[in-house]
C-alpha cells in the first residue's frame, strides 16, 4: 500500500499536474477504503454532451525505474531531434506537438540493467516496481534476463499506440479526441481493407492477421508494430514532476461487473467460449513476448460497450492467494504511517487513524474478526460494500451505510427512543407498509422498492455543500436553489428514503458549505460541533445496541432478504432490470443466502472485588461460575452458527491463483531456461509501417480460415485425445502456467456462476489433489478443459496457444473472432463499415455459415444505424443485404428487422431510401413472410408520408405502398394502408400520400374505388362538415379544413379513373354532391394551406376548384342535370347577401393567420370569392345562356363581378380578355396543392423499385387497368377453368365489405401515435361470408402469414380426415391433403419451410403447394411390441376423435379410452424451427421436420386416477415474438395444458418443471402466450384465465367469466381476446382488473346481409389481425368469415 494515495490527495495531484479542466470523477480502489493510484477522469466538454471517461494511473517516478527510463529516454530523443532541427528551447507546449507512436529502435542501444523473467513480470505489470509480493525490495542485480525481448521493447509491444511525452491538459485532450474520433488505429483497418481488395498494402495488415491467429501471414520479427485487439490500449505515458501517468480509455464494464450484476448478459455456452477465446488470444501474445500476466481475474478483463474483451495490463497483482496461516495478522494492516499521502497535513490521516483493515479483501478472516469484536461495525460494512462492488466517490454507486438514529433526540442504549429500526429498510420506514403493499399489488411487475438503496440524488444532496455546482445542477436540479436542500441532519433524515453514507460517520467537513447562499448543514442540538457529532454518531454505530441488530440491516441490504419469500415478508422486493440480458456496471449484489449471524458482543470485565468480604466473594464466584457455563454454551452455539454461515459464503473469497508465497521464492523458475523459441534476441530496428508491399495473398486463401466445419459438434473422445497431447506441450514457465490456472478458474465461474476455488477448497486440492465438488456441475467438454488448466503439476498445463487450438473451441468461434477482431480496433466507424461490407461481399459471412454470421451481426449492425453519407449508405446497404442472404429467418427477425426499424425512423437517409426502393422488402417477404413486414416495417413506411416528410423518403415510401398493395390483398391494404393514410388527413400528409391512395385505386380497379375508397372519403367529408358546424377551438377547425382539402385532392385524382356514369352515380346523384355541401357551409374560412407562391387557400376554394374539375370530367349535360340544381341554391344565397353591396376583396390577397385579422378582413368578404371562382367557370363550361336560364339571380351576380372584378360576358360567347386575366390571376392555382402529373413517386414507379406492368398504362390518367382485368390476364388456363367452374365471374375479394360502416372518420382531437392505438378494431360480430368446407366437423384452422390462404382440417369424404386449402380472394378450395385415415384435429403451418403439418393421432408433413406428403411421424403403440409399420395401423373411432366437441366433458373423462401413443396437438417452435407434439399419455415429443427425425421425448408423471391425462394444448413464450434491440433468444418456457385441468410450465432448454398447478376444473382447450410473462388458458369449465408468470407461484389469475357453456377455443389480438362457446363469441380484454375478475361479453353471430342468427356450434377460431377479420369453423363443416 506504499504507493496508494487517498483520493483527495490524488485529485489534488491530478489538478496540479494537469488542470482543473480535467474533471476528477472518482478514484478506483482495490481495497475497502478510498485509497488508490487510479482515477476516472473526464475531459471538459463545451458542447454540453456527456463527456467521455478515461482512467488515469499515477505511477510515482521513484517506484518504477524501468518505466521512468523508458519515458525519459523517449522525451530525450525528442529533445535531441528538436535541437538537430534548430529548436533549442523545447517547452512543454512544444512537446505536445509530437504525436509519438512507439518506435523500437530509439532506445535499442541504451545500456540498461536487465531483469529476470520474474522481475520482467513485475516490470511489465507493475511497471518496474522491484518489490517482492511480501513488500521487500529485491536487491538482486546479477539475475540474467532470459526472455525474448528487452524490458523496454516488451513495454513497446504491449503499448504500441501510446503517446510518450510531457504531460499537460492539452495533451490529454488531444489524446481523448483522437480516441473518440477513431483515428488511433484507423490506418491498420485501412490496410486490411486494401488487403481484402488485393491491392498493395503495408505491413500493418499482415502483422495484425498474424496477431489474431493466421500463421500463414508471417509477422514481422519486431514486436510493437500493431496492438493486439484484446489488450487494453494505453493511450499515453505522460510525465509530470512527481509521476508518470498512464492514460487508458475507461471500459463500460468488467467481467466482474457482469458476473455480479447481469450474469444473463453472457447468453450461452458459445458466448462463454468466445469470451475465453479472446482472453487466450491476448494471453498467447503476452506469453509470446516472454512474460506472464500474473493477475488474470474477472476484474482484470475489461468489456467494451459491444462486450468485446480487453485484458488489462496496468492492474497490479492483488494478494496472490497466500492461504498459509500468518504469524502476524497485522502485518498487512493499513496504518497512516504506511499510506503514501501527498501532503503532511492530509486530513485523511485523522479520519482513518484507527483502521484495522487489511490490504486484501479476505471476507472470511474479516468476518471472524468482526464477529469476535476485533473489527468495528464501520470497517466490516466497508468490506461488504467493497464485495458488493460499491465505489467511493462514485455518486451513482456510492458506498452505503445505515442510519442508526432518527435524530429526534439523543440516543441512549437504555431507551428505545431516538434509535432507527434496523429490521426495516429506510425506504420502508419512509413510505410505510400500506404504500409498499399497494405498490406491490398494483404494479405490473410486483415490487416494493427500486433497484437501488442509495440514489445519486440522495448522495449529491447529502454532499451538496462540498460538491461543485455543476454536479448539483446535473444530478439534483438544473436550476440551483440553495434553500431547497435540507438544512439540518434531522430534516435530511426525514426527507430522504435512502440510506446513509460513510462520510456522516467519519468526515466533519461534510457539514461545511463551500457555496455562498447555502448555510452549513446544522448538527443536532445535542452535538456541539460537527466533529463532536461525528464522534457521537460513530459511537452509536459501534454501540452494543446496533451491534445486536446490524445483522438485520445486512440481511436487507446485502443478504437473504433481497429475494424470495424473505424479501416479500420484509417488503424488500426490488424492481428487476428491464433488460436482464444487457450488461451492467452496477446493481444490487446479494452476498448471502442465509441469515447473517448476530455479532458476539463482549461483556464488560467484572469489577475488582478484593476488598469485599470472603463469604460474599464465594457467593459471587458461584453465581459467576453458573453464568460462565451458560455463556460458554451460548458461545459454542453461536460459534457453530458462524462457522456454518462461513461455509455457505465461501464464494466471497474467490481465488484465481494456486501458487503460495511470492514470486521470488521459486529460484528454479527464474534460472530455468525458457523454450528455445523464446531465446532469439532481436536487435535490429523495425521497418517503418509505411513500406508498402505488393500483396500476393489470394482472397480465397484468406477465406479458408473462415470456413466452418459443419460436421456437427465436436466429439468428446477428440477432446480427450487433445488433452493427452497437450500434456507434452505445456506452459513455458511456472508463471505462465499460473495464468493458465486462472483461465480455468474463470471458465468454470462463467459456467457455474460461482467461483471454482476458495481458500478451503484450494488447500484440499493442492495438498490432496481433490477437485471441488462444483466440477461435477460442469458440462463434460468444459470439465475436460478446466481440469487441464488447473492441474497441480504446472508443467502439464497446456500453453495458451495449445488451448486456442483445442477442439473445445468450435470453428464458429474462430471464424467469428477472425471476422470481428479488426472491427474492434480504435478506428473510425466509417472504416469499420467499409471493412465489414467489403469482407462480407467477398464471401466471408457465407464461408462462416449462418450461426457464426448471427453471432457477428450484433457487432456489425450498429455501424449501419449511425448517420451516414450517401456513399457510406451504399456500404451499409451492402452489409445488410449480405446478412439477409446468410442469416436464418429467426435471426433476421430478431436482429435485422430492429435495425431496419431504426433506419426507417429517421426523417431521411440515403440508406432509408435504398431500403424502400429496392427489392429488399421483397426479400424480407420471401424469408419472413408478410406478417413480419406488416408488424415491423409497414407502419414506419406510412409514417414517412406525414409529419414533415422528406421528399425523397416520401417518394420511395409511396412507391413501396403502391407496388405492395396488390400482393397484400384488399383487406390488408384497406386496413393497413388506406385507413392509416386517411387517418392522417389534416395531420401533415404529403402529396405523395394522396398519390398513394389515387394510384392504389387505379391499380385495383373501379369496383375497389367504388366499394372501398369512396365510402371512406364520404365519411371523412361528412364528418368534417359536422365538425365545422360545432364551435370548436381554432386548431380543431384548422385540422378539419386540412382534412377536407386532403379529401377533395384524393377525390380529384380518383375521378380520373372512373367512368362518367360512375362519377355521377356515386358523387352527384340525389343531391349528394359533397363539394356543394362544403361550399354551402357558412363558417369562417381559415387560410390553412399555403401554396408554392406563398399565398393561402381555404377548404372552400379547394372544394370549388375540384368541383369544376369534376364537372369538366362528366361534361355539360350531366353537370346541368345533377350539379347545377344543387349549385343554384348557393348562387341565390350569395346574390342576396349583403356582400353584393359591400364587395369582396379577400380572394387572392395575402392573408394573415392572426385571428383578429381574420375577423376584421375576411369574415364577411370571403364567401363572395366563390362567385368569382364558380360563375365564370360554369359559364364557360355550360354556356352563358344555359347558365342564365337555370340561375334566376344571374343578373345580380354578373353585376357584382363587373363592378368589383371587371368581369363581363362578351357577345362573342367568351369572357372579356381583361376580366379573364383578372379571374385567372385571382383564382388559386390548384396544381400547386393538388397531386400534379409530375411526381417523384410516379417517376419511380416506371423506373427502379416496384414496377407497373406495361399493360396497365392504357387506362385512365394514372395508367392503370382494373384489378379484375389484370387478374383475368394473369390467370393460367387451369386456374381459369377452376374459377369458372366453381365461382363463376366473381372477382377477387368480392365478399369483403367496406369498413366505412364501422369507421367514424378521423379523430381531430387525437394525437399522432401508433397506428394500432389510433385505429381500434371494432368487432361487429357479423358474418360476412360463409362456405361449406367439410362434410363433417371442421376441427382446426390455420392461417398462412399473408392472410390470403387458410387451411381447414376436419372430417373429409368417407368420414376420413382431410385438410382443405382455401384462397380467400375468391373463397375457393384450390387444393388439399387427403392422406389421413382419421379426423384431423390440429394443423400447424411451418412458415420457414412452406410446409404444413396436420395431425390425426399421427403427424403428416406435406407440401402446401402440391399436397404431396413429405414425411409422417407416430409414436410406438403402448399395446404392441412392434414399432410403427404403417400409418394406417393407428386408428381411433370418430366419436373419440370428436370428443373435444362435447360440452358435457369434464376433466379427465374419456382419457382412458384414448391411446396414449397418439399425438393430440401440435405447436411450432419458431425460434428453433422444431415441431412440438403432445401425446395421449401426457408426454411431449420434439420433431425436427427439416432433418426429418424425431428428437427427444419429455415424459409426464401421473397426476391423478392412476394415469396421465392427455396433452390438450401447448404454447411457448417468445417463439413468435421479435424483441427490438435484443439478441435472438429461444423460448424460455413451454406451457402444457392437460385434459385433467392441470397446467405444466417447463423450462424449454432442460425440460425441468418450473411450475405445476391446477389451472381449471375441466378440460383445457387452448393455451396462448401473448407476452413472455403472460399465459392465457381456456377450458370447458366456462372460464378464461390470464396468468402473470412474473408473480409468485401459486398465484391467483385473472378469471374471465360470462360464457354459459364450455369455451372450446379463443384467439388473441393485442389486448383483445375473442373466445368461442357453443354458438356465441365472447369479447374480453387482457388488461388487468383490480378485483382479479372480469366479465366476458358473449354475443351471437349474425349474417351481415340478412340479419339471421348463427345457430351452428362453433368449433375453432382464428384471427386475421391485419385484415381485421376472424374466421370460425363450425361443427357442421362451415367456414365463416366474420368482422
Amino acid at each position: 500500500m506504499e504507493d496508494q494515495t487517498c483520493f483527495e490527495c490524488l485529485q489534488r495531484r491530478i489538478q496540479i499536474d494537469f488542470s482543473d479542466k480535467l474533471i476528477f470523477s472518482y478514484g478506483i480502489s482495490d481495497s475497502a477504503l478510498p485509497f488508490g493510484s487510479r482515477a476516472v477522469v473526464q475531459i471538459e466538454n463545451s458542447r454540453g454532451d456527456v463527456p467521455a471517461q478515461f482512467v488515469l494511473l499515477c505511477v510515482p517516478s521513484h517506484e518504477d525505474e524501468y518505466l521512468a527510463k523508458y519515458v525519459d529516454g523517449y522525451i530525450l530523443g525528442n529533445v535531441e531531434e528538436n535541437n538537430t532541427h534548430g529548436k533549442d528551447d523545447t517547452t512543454s507546449s512544444e512537446m505536445g506537438q509530437y504525436q509519438a507512436e512507439f518506435s523500437v529502435g530509439i532506445l535499442s542501444g541504451e545500456n540498461i540493467s536487465s531483469c529476470s523473467f520474474t522481475n520482467e513480470f513485475q516490470c511489465l505489470l507493475n511497471f518496474g516496481r522491484r518489490t517482492t509480493a511480501a513488500g521487500e525490495e529485491s536487491n538482486s542485480s546479477t539475475i540474467s534476463y532470459s526472455g525474448r525481448f528487452s524490458c523496454l521493447r516488451t513495454i513497446t509491444a504491449l503499448a504500441p499506440i501510446a503517446y510518450v511525452g510531457l504531460g499537460s491538459y492539452t495533451i490529454v485532450e488531444d489524446l481523448g479526441c483522437n480516441f473518440l474520433s477513431g483515428s488511433v488505429e484507423d490506418h491498420v483497418l485501412s490496410s486490411l481493407s486494401l488487403l481484402i481488395e488485393g491491392k498493395a498494402t503495408g505491413r500493418d495488415s499482415v502483422n495484425f492477421l498474424s496477431l489474431v491467429g493466421m500463421p500463414s501471414f508471417d509477422e514481422s520479427n519486431i514486436p510493437g508494430c500493431v496492438r493486439h485487439p484484446n489488450i487494453a490500449p494505453v493511450l499515453g505515458m505522460l510525465k509530470t514532476p512527481t509521476c508518470i501517468n498512464l492514460l487508458l480509455p475507461k471500459s463500460p464494464y468488467t467481467l466482474e461487473n457482469v458476473l455480479h450484476y447481469s450474469p444473463n448478459a453472457i447468453r450461452s455456452m458459445w458466448h462463454i467460449s468466445f469470451l475465453i477465446y479472446q482472453i487466450l488470444s491476448a494471453l498467447s501474445y503476452i506469453h509470446g513476448l516472454g512474460v506472464p500476466h500474473g493477475n488474470i481475474c474477472p476484474s482484470s478483463v475489461m468489456l467494451t460497450s459491444s462486450c468485446w474483451s480487453w485484458l488489462s495490463i496496468c492492474d497490479k497483482p492483488r494478494f496472490r492467494g497466500d492461504i498459509s496461516p500468518r504469524n502476524k495478522e497485522d502485518s498487512c494492516l493499513i496504518s497512516p504511517s504506511r499510506l503514501g499521502f501527498c501532503i503532511e497535513d492530509c486530513p485523511c490521516q485523522a479520519l482513518y487513524f484507527d483502521l484495522k483493515l487489511s490490504s486484501s479483501i479476505d471476507w472470511h478472516s474479516n468476518f471472524k474478526r468482526w464477529w469476535r469484536g476485533e473489527l468495528s461495525n464501520y470497517d466490516y460494512l466497508l468490506i461488504l460494500n467493497r464485495l458488493a462492488g460499491r465505489r467511493w466517490g462514485d455518486h451513482t454507486f456510492h458506498t452505503v451505510m445505515p442510519w442508526v438514529i432518527d435524530f429526534s433526540m439523543k440516543s441512549d442504549e437504555n431507551s428505545d427512543a431516538g434509535w432507527r429500526d434496523l429490521r426495516k429498510s429506510k425506504w420502508r420506514l419512509a413510505k410505510g407498509d400500506e404504500q409498499l403493499d399497494f405498490t406491490y399489488s398494483s404494479s405490473e411487475i410486483p415490487h416494493h422498492i427500486s433497484d437501488e438503496c442509495l440514489s445519486e440524488l440522495a448522495v449529491c444532496s447529502y454532499k451538496a455543500r462540498r460538491l461543485p455546482l455543476s454536479v448539483l445542477r446535473m444530478a439534483v436540479r438544473s436550476v440551483y436553489e440553495p434553500n431547497e436542500y435540507p438544512s439540518s441532519m434531522q430534516r435530511l433524515y426525514q426527507w430522504t428514503p435512502d440510506e446513509c453514507i460513510p462520510e456522516f460517520y467519519s468526515d466533519p467537513r461534510i457539514f461545511a458549505s463551500l457555496h455562498s447562499g447555502m448555510n452549513d448543514l446544522a448538527v443536532p442540538s445535542w452535538a456541539g460541533s460537527p466533529k463532536e457529532f461525528i464522534k457521537l454518531h460513530r459511537d452509536a454505530l459501534e454501540s452494543n445496541r446496533v451491534s445486536r441488530q446490524i445483522h438485520h440491516w445486512i440481511d436487507i441490504t446485502f443478504g437473504y432478504k433481497m429475494s424470495g419469500q424473505a424479501a416479500i415478508a420484509a417488503k424488500n422486493i426490488m424492481l428487476p432490470s428491464s433488460e436482464p440480458t444487457m450488461p451492467r456496471s452496477m446493481g444490487r449484489r446479494q452476498l448471502f443466502t442465509r441469515p447473517h449471524p448476530t455479532r458476539r458482543c463482549v461483556a464488560p470485565n467484572p469489577r475488582d472485588s478484593s476488598n469485599e468480604p470472603a463469604m460474599r466473594k464465594c457467593k459471587v464466584n458461584e453465581i459467576e461460575s453458573e453464568k460462565f457455563l451458560l455463556l460458554e454454551t451460548a458461545y459454542l452455539q453461536e460459534l457453530e452458527e458462524a462457522a456454518s454461515f462461513c461455509e455457505h459464503a465461501q464464494h466471497l473469497s474467490p481465488l484465481y491463483h494456486c501458487r503460495q508465497g511470492n514470486l521470488g521464492n521459486n529460484d528454479s523458475s527464474v534460472k530455468e531456461p525458457l523454450n528455445e523459441s523464446f531465446k532469439t534476441e532481436i536487435s535490429k530496428t523495425p521497418n517503418s509501417g509505411n513500406n508498402f508491399v505488393s500483396s500476393d495473398i489470394d482472397i480465397s486463401s484468406l477465406l479458408e480460415y473462415f470456413e466452418v466445419n459443419n460436421n456437427g459438434p465436436m466429439g468428446f473422445q477428440e477432446l480427450l485425445l487433445w488433452r493427452n497431447k497437450s500434456s507434452y506441450s505445456g506452459a513455458h514457465s511456472e508463471d505462465a502456467a499460473e495464468d493458465i490456472f486462472s483461465i480455468g478458474c474463470i471458465l468454470a465461474e462463467l459456467i457455474l456462476k460461482r467461483p471454482l476455488f476458495n481458500p478451503t477448497s484450494l488447500v484440499m486440492f493442492l495438498e490432496n489433489g481433490v477437485l471441488p465438488g462444483l466440477m461435477q456441475e460442469l458440462p463434460p467438454h468444459a470439465a475436460v478443459l478446466v481440469e487441464a488448466c488447473v492441474q497441480r503439476d504446472w508443467r502439464r498445463r497446456p500453453s495458451a496457444k495449445c488451448l486456442l487450438e483445442s477442439p473445445y473451441f468450435h470453428s464458429t468461434v474462430r471464424s467469428s473472432y477472425l471476422f470481428l477482431a479488426p472491427l474492434q480496433l480504435l478506428a473510425k466507424d466509417v472504416s469499420r463499415l467499409k471493412y465489414a461490407a467489403k469482407f462480407a461481399r467477398e464471401g466471408a459471412l457465407k464461408a462462416m455459415g449462418a450461426f457464426a454470421a448471427e453471432m457477428c451481426a450484433p457487432y456489425c449492425l450498429p455501424l449501419v444505424m449511425t448517420p451516414l453519407s450517401d456513399a457510406e449508405a451504399e456500404w451499409a446497404f451492402l452489409l445488410l443485404r449480405e446478412f439477409m442472404k446468410c442469416l436464418k429467418p429467426q435471426a433476421i427477425k430478431t436482429l435485422i428487422l430492429p435495425a431496419i426499424q431504426k433506419i426507417l425512423q429517421a426523417k431521411y437517409s440515403h440508406l432509408k431510401v435504398s431500403i424502400l426502393q429496392d427489392s429488399f422488402v421483397q426479400e424480407v417477404w420471401k424469408q419472413l413472410g408478410k406478417q413480419a413486414y406488416l408488424e415491423t416495417i409497414h407502419p414506419l413506411v406510412i409514417s414517412s408520408l406525414h409529419v414533415t416528410p422528406h421528399k425523397n423518403s416520401a417518394a420511395a415510401a409511396s412507391v413501396l405502398l403502391i407496388g405492395s398493395s396488390e400482393e397484400l390483398g384488399v383487406p390488408v391494404t384497406v386496413h393497413q394502408t388506406i385507413l392509416p393514410l386517411i387517418h392522417c388527413f389534416g395531420k401533415g400528409l404529403c402529396t405523395d400520400g394522396i398519390d398513394v391512395l389515387v394510384r392504389i385505386g387505379g391499380l385495383l380497379g373501379e369496383n375497389f374505388v367504388v366499394r372501398q375508397l369512396l365510402p371512406l372519403l364520404k365519411n371523412v367529408v361528412l364528418s368534417c362538415v359536422d365538425v365545422s358546424n360545432v364551435d370548436k377551438p381554432e386548431p380543431v377547425q384548422s385540422w378539419n379544413a386540412l382534412a377536407l382539402i386532403d379529401s377533395f385532392m384524393t377525390l380529384d385524382g380518383l375521378v380520373a379513373v372512373l367512368p362518367r356514369e360512375v362519377v355521377v352515380k356515386e358523387l352527384l346523384q340525389d343531391r349528394s354532391c359533397l363539394h356543394v355541401k362544403v361550399l354551402m357551409q357558412t363558417h369562417i374560412d381559415l387560410p390553412v394551406l399555403q401554396t408554392t407562391d406563398g399565398s393561402f387557400v381555404t377548404d372552400k376554394q379547394v372544394a370549388g376548384t375540384t368541383l369544376i374539375a369534376v364537372c369538366q370530367r362528366i361534361g355539360p349535360d350531366f353537370t346541368v342535370l345533377h350539379v347545377l340544381p344543387q349549385l343554384i341554391e348557393l348562387f341565390d344565397e350569395l346574390a342576396f347577401s349583403q356582400e353584393t353591396t359591400n364587395g369582396s376583396g379577400s380572394f387572392g390577397r395575402s392573408l394573415t393567420v392572426s385571428r383578429s385579422k381574420l375577423d376584421e378582413e375576411v369574415q364577411m368578404e370571403s364567401r363572395m370569392d366563390l362567385v368569382l371562382l364558380l360563375y365564370p367557370s360554369f359559364a364557360s363550361l355550360l354556356g352563358i345562356e344555359k347558365l342564365r336560364q337555370c340561375c334566376a339571380t344571374w343578373l345580380l351576380l354578373e353585376q357584382f363581378l363587373q363592378r368589383y372584378h371587371n368581369w363581363k360576358w362578351e357577345h362573342t360567347g367568351e369572357s372579356s380578355r381583361s376580366g379573364l386575366e383578372i379571374i385567372n390571376a385571382k383564382r388559386p392555382i390548384f396544381s400547386k396543392i393538388s397531386t400534379a402529373e409530375y411526381n417523384p413517386a410516379k417517376l419511380l414507379l416506371n423506373g427502379v423499385g416496384w414496377s407497373i406492368p406495361q399493360s396497365q398504362g392504357a387506362r385512365g390518367a394514372f395508367g392503370a387497368v382494373s384489378y379484375k382485368q389484370l387478374h383475368d390476364l394473369q390467370q393460367t388456363p387451369v386456374s381459369r377453368h377452376v374459377a369458372a367452374s366453381n365461382l363463376g365471374k366473381r372477382e377477387p375479394w368480392f365478399w369483403f365489405p367496406s369498413p366505412a360502416a364501422s369507421w367514424g372518420g378521423p379523430d381531430f382531437l387525437g394525437r399522432i401515435g401508433s397506428l394500432k392505438d389510433e385505429l381500434p378494431w371494432k368487432i361487429r360480430a357479423s358474418i360476412i361470408y360463409s362456405v361449406r368446407a367439410h362434410p363433417g366437423t371442421l376441427r382446426s384452422l390455420a392461417v398462412w402469414h399473408d392472410e390470403c390462404t387458410v387451411f381447414t382440417g376436419g372430417v373429409g369424404a368417407g368420414f376420413k380426415g382431410a385438410v382443405q386449402k382455401w384462397e380467400l380472394p375468391r373463397m375457393g378450395c384450390v387444393s388439399g391433403y387427403y392422406g389421413h385415415e382419421e379426423v384431423v384435429n390440429d394443423i400447424c403451418v411451418l412458415s420457414s419451410s412452406g410446409r404444413v403439418a396436420s395431425c390425426d393421432g399421427t403427424i403428416h408433413v406435406w407440401n402446401s403447394q402440391t399436397g404431396k406428403i413429405i414425411s409422417a411421424y407416430a409414436e410406438p403403440s403402448a399395446n404392441s411390441s412392434l414399432l410403427m409399420s404403417s400409418l394406417s395401423s393407428l386408428k381411433m373411432n370418430s366419436d373419440q376423435a370428436n370428443m373435444l366437441n362435447s360440452n358435457t366433458l369434464s376433466g379427465g373423462i374419456l382419457t382412458s379410452a384414448f391411446d396414449g401413443s397418439l399425438y393430440t396437438c401440435m405447436h411450432h417452435l419458431e425460434s428453433v424451427d422444431k415441431l412440438l407434439a403432445g401425446t395421449g399419455n401426457g408426454s411431449l415429443r420434439f420433431i425436427d421436420v427439416a432433418q426429418d427425425k424425431k428428437l427427444h421425448l419429455w415424459k409426464s408423471e401421473s397426476v391423478e386416477s392412476g394415469f396421465s391425462s392427455l396433452v390438450s394444448a401447448i404454447c411457448s413464450c417468445g417463439s413468435d415474438k421479435m424483441q427490438a434491440d435484443k439478441a435472438a433468444a429461444a423460448s424460455s418456457w413451454i406451457a402444457v395444458g392437460q385434459s385433467s385441468g392441470h397446467c405444466r410450465l417447463l423450462d424449454a432448454r432442460s425440460g425441468s418443471v418450473i411450475a405445476f398447478w391446477r389451472a381449471h376444473d375441466g378440460y383445457i382447450t387452448k393455451l396462448a402466450a401473448p407476452e413472455d410473462y403472460l399465459l392465457v388458458s381456456s377450458s370447458l369449465d366456462k372460464t378464461l384465465r390470464v396468468w402473470d408468470l412474473r408473480r409468485n407461484w401459486p398465484s391467483q389469475s385473472n378469471v374471465l367469466r360470462g360464457h354459459t357453456d364450455g369455451i372450446s377455443g379463443f384467439s388473441v389480438w393485442g389486448q383483445d381476446v375473442i373466445s368461442i362457446s357453443r354458438n356465441k363469441i365472447g369479447l374480453s380484454s387482457l388488461s388487468r382488473s383490480t378485483d382479479g375478475e372480469q366479465r366476458i361479453t358473449p354475443q351471437k353471430l349474425y349474417m351481415a346481409d340478412r340479419g339471421m342468427r348463427n345457430l351452428s356450434i362453433l368449433s375453432s377460431i382464428s384471427i386475421l389481425p391485419f385484415s381485421r377479420l376472424f374466421l370460425v369453423g363450425t361443427e357442421d363443416g362451415f367456414l365463416k368469415i366474420c368482422c
